[in-house]
C-alpha cells in the first residue's frame, strides 16, 4: 500500500463529508491508499457519518477511542497505518482533485523522508473543488531537513507534507498528547531528523478557517490552555536549538528555529493581554522564559515576521516591567 491518510475526528461530522469526498476524488486506485478515521470520543454525529463511509468504501476504516486529544488520535492512526507514506489531514480541510498521485510519485521516486507541497487558507468550503495546475509543477533540490529549514519559511502544521512511514517509525518521533502546538513541535522534530527532503510546487491542500475551532476559540479555560501550550512549545524548542548548536549545525536553521520559538512567546503574550490569567502567573511565565533564548525576543522580527506592528509590540513586550504595566492597564478591557 502506498499511502495512509489519517484523520483525527472529534465533533466534526458536519465537515467530514467534504473532506472524505476530496480524498476519494483522486487519481489513485483504492487499493493503493487507506483512509483511517480515528474517532476521538466524539459526542455529536461524527461517528455515524464516518461509519457510513466505512460501509461504502473498502479503503476506509474507522477506529473509536476514548477522548484524548488530536495528538493521541494521530498517534493511534500512525500505529495502525500500513502505507509507505503517511499523510495527516484534519476533517475540516480538503485536498484538491487528482493531486495525490503526483505527490506520491515524487516522494517514492526520490526516496524522500518528507515531501512538502502548497497549502491555501480558505473561508468558503465551496472552493475545495478548484483544480490546481498539475502540468508545470517542479520538485526542488533534495536536501537534509536542517538545510530545508535554513532555506525555507515553513508552516507549523502537518497537513502540507507527507512522511515516509519507515522514517517516522524508526525515528520514534510521536505527537505530544493532551496539548496544543503538537503540530509545531513534531514538524520541527521531523524536519531536523530528515535526511532527504524536498518541496513540490503543487497547490494541493485547502485549510478551511473555522470560527470557534481549537486555535480560534476564546473560551476562557481553553484560552489559558493555549497560552500554556505556547509556553511549553517554546521550552521544547529550547532543547532542539541547544542540540543543533552543540552539533554546529547550519546557523541559518538555528536562527529560523529561534525565530519560531520566539513567535510562540510573542503570540502567547498577545493572548495573555486578552485572557483571564492572573498577573502573578504572567510574571512567573515570563521570568521562567527569561532563562532561555525564547525571551527577550531578539530574533523574532525579521524575514519571517516583519512589519511595523511587530517591531513596536516586540519593543514593548521585551521590557518586562513595561509589559506588566500594559497588562494591568489593558487586560481588564481586552478580556471583555
Amino acid at each position: 500500500m502506498k499511502l495512509s491518510i489519517i484523520i483525527p475526528l472529534y465533533n466534526s461530522g458536519h465537515f467530514l463529508n467534504k473532506c472524505i469526498e476530496s480524498l476519494l476524488n483522486q487519481d489513485l486506485d483504492s487499493k493503493d491508499y487507506e483512509i483511517l478515521i480515528i474517532n476521538d470520543g466524539s459526542t455529536d454525529n461524527s461517528l455515524e457519518v464516518a461509519l457510513k463511509f466505512e460501509e461504502k468504501y473498502s479503503n476506509i476504516n474507522v477506529h473509536t477511542k476514548t477522548n484524548g486529544g488530536v495528538g493521541s488520535a494521530r498517534n493511534l492512526g500512525l500505529s495502525l497505518s500500513k502505507g509507505d507514506y503517511i499523510y495527516f489531514i484534519d476533517p475540516d480541510d480538503f485536498i484538491a482533485p487528482n493531486v495525490l498521485k503526483s505527490i506520491l510519485d515524487a516522494a517514492q521516486n526520490n526516496s524522500l523522508d518528507i515531501l512538502t507541497f502548497l497549502s491555501r487558507k480558505i473561508t468558503d468550503s465551496k472552493l475545495f473543488n478548484v483544480t490546481p495546475e498539475t502540468e508545470n509543477i517542479a520538485l526542488s533540490k533534495i536536501s537534509t531537513g536542517i538545510d530545508y529549514i535554513a532555506e525555507n519559511r515553513f508552516q507549523n502544521e502537518v497537513w502540507w507534507y507527507v512522511i515516509k512511514r519507515s522514517f517516522i517509525t524508526n525515528s520514534n518521533i510521536k505527537f505530544i498528547e493532551d496539548r496544543w502546538m503538537e503540530d509545531a513541535i513534531i514538524t520541527a522534530q521531523l524536519f531536523i531528523a530528515a535526511e532527504r527532503m524536498a518541496k513540490l510546487s503543487l497547490d494541493a491542500h485547502r485549510h478551511l478557517i473555522v470560527e470557534g475551532s481549537a486555535m480560534t476559540s476564546k473560551e476562557p479555560l481553553h484560552y489559558l490552555k493555549v497560552i500554556d501550550d505556547n509556553r511549553n512549545a517554546a521550552i521544547v524548542f529550547e532543547a532542539l536549538i541547544e542540540d543543533l548548536e552543540s552539533e554546529n549545525a547550519n546557523p541559518n536553521c538555528i536562527k529560523r528555529l529561534r525565530t519560531r520559538q520566539q513567535s510562540f512567546v510573542f503570540f502567547m503574550m498577545v493572548r495573555m493581554l486578552k485572557s483571564t490569567i492572573k498577573l502573578n502567573e504572567v510574571k512567573k511565565v515570563i521570568n521562567d522564559l527569561s532563562k532561555t533564548s525564547a525571551y527577550p525576543m531578539n530574533a523574532f522580527v525579521g524575514e519571517d515576521y516583519s512589519g511595523i506592528s511587530y517591531s513596536i509590540l516586540v519593543k514593548l513586550f521585551n521590557k518586562k516591567g513595561l509589559f506588566f504595566i500594559l497588562f494591568r492597564l489593558l487586560n481588564p478591557l481586552l478580556r471583555k
